[in-house]
């Protein structure tokens, strides 16, 4: 088993955001902008909301954090988010998901300026993606795509595993994860499966690919009989478990296996944080 350093490499990444923040600042009078929303009080979204504050402040970018009310309205959250859109300092949105008391949060997603749509979930980025015919369209049209995604894509190129003509499974068929994933994985020329909790003879099909990307939201949901040697095996999956948290990928079966292989957490996560500060740094050029 060869692990893929998620922390490392999204170190790395932050560093040079941080050295292109400070160029960008001094050319433009002033840093990048990121806006959060929270709503509620959700433990794991403060946690990730914090995590996301953390970074920017350690890259240079300013930070706009905005907390509402579990109760807040969709009438109240748009508000917010039409008041952001109209601040010329407020580069970047995120509006924290999922919402509190099973709110529907597409209308809010919509309300987004696409221009300031760091989490690339806006029709009209999610748009873009799908009419892009390459991975060099992507760059060159610096089009904003969902964070985890772009990390997922920046852990496989940054670990030479080749995406070219190899069979990619994604296990998982979210808006956020899934779609654009597969999206990518085509833009990088790989021949990619999308599979789901439908998915018939999913351990065959699964045991097929080269690349193996779980992100169905169930812990340690894949072991070793998903999964064939020489595969290369994204974990997406956070899931809180009692105290623990344990990823999609049950890394003790699979621990002796000749894979290349990213831990949960520690893989996938550090370079969504990552992505988010370039994403931001993205809007802010434009």
């Amino acid at each position: 088993m060869i692990l893929i350093d998620g922390k490392k490499i999204a170190l790395e990444k932050r560093a040079r955001i941080k050295e292109a923040v400070e160029k960008l600042s001094k050319e433009k009078g002033r840093a990048p902008g990121l806006a959060t929303i929270l709503v509620g009080e959700n433990p794991a979204s403060k946690i990730y909301v914090g995590s996301k504050i953390k970074a920017c402040q350690e890259a240079g970018v300013k930070s706009f954090h905005n907390p509402l009310p579990a109760d807040a309205s969709q009438k109240e959250i748009i508000s917010l988010i039409e008041k952001l859109n109209a601040d010329e300092e407020v580069d970047g949105i995120l509006l924290q998901l999922p919402l509190p008391n099973n709110q529907d949060a597409q209308e809010c997603i919509n309300a987004v300026s696409p221009f300031k749509d760091v989490d690339g979930l806006h029709p009209f980025n999610a748009g873009l993606l799908n009419l892009s015919k390459s991975w060099d369209e992507i760059v060159e049209k610096n089009i904003l795509v969902s964070c985890t995604p772009m990390g997922v894509i920046h852990l496989l190129q940054k670990t030479n595993i080749q995406m070219e003509g190899k069979t990619a499974v994604v296990i998982g068929r979210s808006n956020l994860v899934g779609k654009p994933l597969s999206m990518l994985l085509l833009a990088n020329n790989a021949t990619v499966i999308m599979a789901h909790s439908k998915t018939k003879n999913l351990k065959e099909i699964s045991k097929s690919a080269d690349i193996v990307v779980a992100a169905i939201g169930k812990a340690k949901f894949l072991n070793g009989q998903y999964i064939k040697d020489g595969a290369a095996v994204i974990d997406v999956g956070i899931n809180r478990v009692g105290e623990k948290i344990y990823g999609d990928v049950d890394f003790e079966d699979v621990k002796d296996m000749d894979i290349y292989i990213t831990p949960s957490p520690g893989g996938v996560g550090p370079t969504t944080i990552a992505m988010l500060l370039d994403n931001t740094l993205k809007a802010f050029a434009k």
